[in-house]
């Protein structure tokens, strides 16, 4: 009954996690066809790369005992292919500065993986010790994940708009995260559950923050129409006080003429 109850949970994570993975097309989509990253941060894709890059390796034999971890390895699968693909058209489009951003961020991710899977597969010799040492780095990459939105977080209190951080975005990283905590706690692996454990209450924050600034959005275009208006009405009264003056003149002389 608990193996088949695990299994299950890790089937429903394995559904929420690949809405999470492929919820950024909508993203992607719009920077397709304006041909511009705008304020989009590619981090967040860097750092979900990385998690799927530990966890699919996490869950092969090599490291876990037979097959155990399954669907850890289809779903983190399936995620470095779609992050792969978001990163490659993030570049594609970026800045130069942007571009740098990119470079310095996604190389040390491809040194650290390389490096933590030589060093499991050559130093240790049973899975316990692997799991282990690959687990220690899975903690920090899925961590990273989850708390890569902060940055996004910042900017939405910043600017009182939620525009770059869609909901369905928050939600599908809220219910991900759930989900793979109580598949963690069945199988009895902290190195599944602990990051979660921070994720799950960042993803009911990114919610309470979006419930909070959704109407809140058309704010910032209202405030400049309205000043528009009132420098239109400043400019107009003192283009009249103008003429009036330049009457009162011609007037003026017309008298001291007549004079």
């Amino acid at each position: 009954m608990g193996d088949k109850l695990r299994l299950s949970i890790g089937i429903l994570g394995n559904g929420a996690s690949l809405l999470l993975y492929t919820a950024p097309i909508l993203t992607f989509s719009r920077v397709f066809k304006k041909k511009s990253t705008e304020e989009f941060s590619c981090f967040p894709y860097v750092m979900t790369l990385f998690n799927c890059l530990i966890y699919t390796w996490y869950g092969l034999p090599i490291v876990s005992h037979l097959w155990e971890n399954l669907p850890l390895v289809t779903i983190n699968g399936v995620g470095i292919l779609l992050e792969s693909i978001f990163i490659f058209m993030y570049f594609c489009y970026a800045s130069p500065k942007e571009k740098i951003k990119v470079g310095v961020t996604l190389v040390p991710v491809i040194v650290v993986f390389g490096l933590t899977t030589a060093i499991s597969a050559v130093v240790f010799d049973d899975h316990r010790h692997r799991k282990s040492f690959v687990g220690s780095f899975g903690l920090v990459a899925s961590i990273s994940m989850y708390g890569s939105p902060l940055i996004v977080m910042k900017k939405v209190i910043e600017t009182k708009s939620v525009e770059y951080m869609p909901f369905y975005l928050s939600f599908f990283s809220f219910l991900a995260s759930s989900l793979w905590l109580a598949y963690g706690l069945l199988s009895h692996d902290l190195f599944l559950a602990s990051p979660n454990m921070v994720a799950t209450p960042l993803g009911i924050l990114q919610l309470i923050l979006y419930f909070k600034y959704k109407n809140k959005k058309d704010l910032a275009p209202t405030t400049m129409v309205i000043s528009k208006r009132n420098d239109d009405e400043k400019n107009k009264a003192a283009l009249e006080l103008v003429v009036d003056v330049d009457r009162d003149i011609d007037a003026n002389e017309k008298n001291s003429n007549n004079a």
